[in-house]
Protein backbone atom coordinates (compact mmCIF):
# COMPACT_ATOMS: atom_id res chain seq x y z
CA UNK A 1 0.00 0.00 0.00
CA UNK A 2 1.33 3.56 -1.35
CA UNK A 3 2.19 5.68 2.01
CA UNK A 4 -0.14 8.72 2.71
CA UNK A 5 1.11 11.64 0.61
CA UNK A 6 0.84 14.13 3.47
CA UNK A 7 2.25 13.71 6.95
CA UNK A 8 1.89 17.03 9.54
CA UNK A 9 3.88 14.93 12.75
CA UNK A 10 6.01 15.78 15.97
CA UNK A 11 8.03 12.68 15.37
CA UNK A 12 10.82 12.73 13.03
CA UNK A 13 11.19 10.60 9.88
CA UNK A 14 13.51 8.09 7.64
CA UNK A 15 14.10 8.97 4.08
CA UNK A 16 15.20 5.52 3.64
CA UNK A 17 12.10 3.92 4.67
CA UNK A 18 10.26 6.97 2.80
CA UNK A 19 11.65 6.15 -0.57
CA UNK A 20 11.15 2.39 -0.03
CA UNK A 21 7.78 2.63 0.64
CA UNK A 22 6.88 5.03 -2.09
CA UNK A 23 9.32 2.60 -4.75
CA UNK A 24 7.32 -0.56 -3.31
CA UNK A 25 4.76 -1.05 -5.39
CA UNK A 26 5.92 0.93 -8.43
CA UNK A 27 7.96 -0.66 -10.60
CA UNK A 28 8.06 2.19 -13.36
CA UNK A 29 10.19 4.12 -11.30
CA UNK A 30 13.59 4.91 -12.82
CA UNK A 31 14.12 8.22 -10.12
CA UNK A 32 13.67 9.60 -6.99
CA UNK A 33 14.74 12.50 -5.71
CA UNK A 34 13.94 13.94 -2.54
CA UNK A 35 14.67 17.03 -0.16
CA UNK A 36 15.34 17.18 3.49
CA UNK A 37 15.21 20.87 5.17
CA UNK A 38 16.50 21.07 8.57
CA UNK A 39 16.80 23.69 11.67
CA UNK A 40 19.32 26.32 11.33
CA UNK A 41 21.05 27.21 14.21
CA UNK A 42 21.20 31.58 12.35
CA UNK A 43 18.49 33.11 10.56
CA UNK A 44 19.02 36.35 9.40
CA UNK A 45 22.49 37.14 11.53
CA UNK A 46 21.05 35.93 14.66
CA UNK A 47 21.57 33.10 17.00
CA UNK A 48 18.76 30.10 16.86
CA UNK A 49 18.55 27.97 19.89
CA UNK A 50 14.76 26.36 19.26
CA UNK A 51 11.82 26.67 16.67
CA UNK A 52 8.57 25.99 17.09
CA UNK A 53 6.21 25.55 14.33
CA UNK A 54 1.96 25.64 14.45
CA UNK A 55 -0.45 24.43 11.94
CA UNK A 56 -4.20 24.46 11.33
CA UNK A 57 -4.61 21.01 11.45
CA UNK A 58 -6.94 19.64 8.15
CA UNK A 59 -6.71 23.14 6.35
CA UNK A 60 -2.07 22.50 6.02
CA UNK A 61 -2.92 19.19 5.15
CA UNK A 62 -5.35 20.06 2.75
CA UNK A 63 -3.48 22.91 0.98
CA UNK A 64 -0.54 20.57 0.53
CA UNK A 65 -2.48 17.85 -1.07
CA UNK A 66 -3.27 21.01 -3.75
CA UNK A 67 -0.01 21.20 -4.13
CA UNK A 68 0.73 17.60 -5.12
CA UNK A 69 -2.28 17.57 -7.31
CA UNK A 70 -0.74 21.03 -9.21
CA UNK A 71 2.66 19.09 -9.40
CA UNK A 72 1.19 16.07 -11.56
CA UNK A 73 -0.17 18.55 -13.40
CA UNK A 74 2.93 19.98 -14.10
CA UNK A 75 5.27 16.84 -14.13
CA UNK A 76 5.49 13.46 -15.02
CA UNK A 77 5.47 12.05 -11.90
CA UNK A 78 4.19 9.14 -10.58
CA UNK A 79 3.88 9.82 -6.35
CA UNK A 80 4.94 12.14 -4.13
CA UNK A 81 5.09 12.30 -0.47
CA UNK A 82 5.37 15.60 1.70
CA UNK A 83 6.29 15.21 5.51
CA UNK A 84 6.34 18.45 7.51
CA UNK A 85 7.22 18.77 11.08
CA UNK A 86 5.55 20.62 13.89
CA UNK A 87 6.12 20.93 17.65
CA UNK A 88 9.54 22.25 19.04
CA UNK A 89 12.39 21.56 17.00
CA UNK A 90 16.00 21.86 18.39
CA UNK A 91 18.88 23.50 15.23
CA UNK A 92 20.33 20.22 13.11
CA UNK A 93 16.47 18.53 13.70
CA UNK A 94 14.76 17.41 10.18
CA UNK A 95 11.38 19.78 9.49
CA UNK A 96 10.87 18.74 6.14
CA UNK A 97 11.20 15.76 4.02
CA UNK A 98 9.97 16.22 -0.25
CA UNK A 99 9.93 12.86 -1.98
CA UNK A 100 9.11 12.76 -5.74
CA UNK A 101 9.57 9.55 -7.74
CA UNK A 102 8.99 9.58 -11.85
CA UNK A 103 10.02 7.54 -14.98
CA UNK A 104 13.02 9.79 -15.75
CA UNK A 105 14.79 12.47 -13.60
CA UNK A 106 14.48 16.14 -15.01
CA UNK A 107 10.55 15.53 -13.92
CA UNK A 108 11.78 14.26 -10.58
CA UNK A 109 14.10 17.48 -9.97
CA UNK A 110 11.56 19.64 -10.91
CA UNK A 111 8.65 18.55 -9.14
CA UNK A 112 10.36 18.23 -5.99
CA UNK A 113 11.84 21.70 -6.57
CA UNK A 114 8.39 22.96 -7.25
CA UNK A 115 6.86 21.54 -4.02
CA UNK A 116 9.68 23.03 -1.78
CA UNK A 117 9.27 26.18 -3.26
CA UNK A 118 5.20 26.08 -2.85
CA UNK A 119 5.35 24.68 0.51
CA UNK A 120 8.23 28.00 1.91
CA UNK A 121 5.78 30.12 0.58
CA UNK A 122 2.28 29.00 0.46
CA UNK A 123 1.74 26.05 3.49
CA UNK A 124 0.16 27.08 6.30
CA UNK A 125 2.46 27.02 8.84
CA UNK A 126 3.54 29.65 11.47
CA UNK A 127 7.23 29.45 12.49
CA UNK A 128 8.38 30.92 15.77
CA UNK A 129 12.58 30.96 16.46
CA UNK A 130 13.73 31.35 20.18
CA UNK A 131 16.77 33.70 20.48
CA UNK A 132 19.08 35.50 22.70
CA UNK A 133 17.11 38.81 22.25
CA UNK A 134 13.57 36.51 22.63
CA UNK A 135 11.20 35.03 20.56
CA UNK A 136 10.10 36.37 17.29
CA UNK A 137 7.60 34.89 14.01
CA UNK A 138 9.55 33.99 11.12
CA UNK A 139 8.37 36.35 8.29
CA UNK A 140 7.72 34.90 4.11
CA UNK A 141 11.44 35.65 2.76
CA UNK A 142 11.29 37.99 -0.35
CA UNK A 143 13.80 34.95 -2.21
CA UNK A 144 11.36 32.61 -1.50
CA UNK A 145 8.74 34.53 -3.17
CA UNK A 146 10.66 34.82 -6.15
CA UNK A 147 11.27 31.45 -6.18
CA UNK A 148 7.83 30.40 -6.23
CA UNK A 149 7.17 33.10 -8.72
CA UNK A 150 9.51 30.99 -11.62
CA UNK A 151 6.81 28.77 -11.11
CA UNK A 152 4.48 30.97 -13.02
CA UNK A 153 2.94 31.60 -9.30
CA UNK A 154 1.51 34.44 -7.34
CA UNK A 155 2.32 34.69 -3.64
CA UNK A 156 -0.03 35.37 -1.19
CA UNK A 157 2.68 36.98 1.25
CA UNK A 158 2.83 40.22 -0.90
Amino acid sequence: MMPARVSIQTEDFDLSKEVAALRAQDHGVGAVCSFIGTVRDRNDGTSVSTMELEHYPGMTEKAIEAMIDEAHRRFRINAARVIHRVGLLNPGDQIVLVAVTSPHRGDSFQACEFLMDYLKTQAPFWKKEKTPEGERWVDARVSDDAALARWGLPSANT
